[in-house]
């Protein structure tokens, strides 16, 4: 089997590992395999928290849009079902930014709900 020469390959990617566990514990942050273990894990976590994002702040929305619902006398649901019927599109993270910072804007939309309601 002929002799591989690595030239500056192996010492880059050790340094490139070890760049991102800088900051790690201890020997997680020195130690090349402690290191890679530490890094893989993170990068791991990194790419569920991705996902987790998106649903964390799906449910922040509907919160937040529940709770101005109810503060205009209809549930959650009845809201979303309302809106529906009456034809209008916002999403929910829309929804939530007037239901935080406009309240008068969301009344009129909850008149719209219930008017989609009535209607149908």
């Amino acid at each position: 089997m002929p002799r591989v020469k690595r030239s500056t390959k192996r010492a880059d990617r050790r340094r490139k590992i070890l760049k991102r566990a800088s900051g790690y514990f201890l020997t997680k942050s020195k130690l090349y395999q402690a290191a890679q273990e530490a890094v893989e894990r993170g990068l791991k976590f990194a790419y569920i928290g991705r996902k987790q994002k998106k649903r964390q702040f799906r449910s922040l929305w509907i919160v937040r849009i529940g709770a101005a619902a109810r503060i205009n006398g209809m549930s959650y649901s009845t809201f979303i079902n309302g809106l529906k019927k009456a034809g209008n599109g916002l999403d929910r993270k829309i929804l939530a930014d007037i239901a935080a910072n406009d309240a008068a804007g969301f009344a009129a939309l909850a008149e719209q709900a219930k008017a989609g309601l009535a209607a149908k």
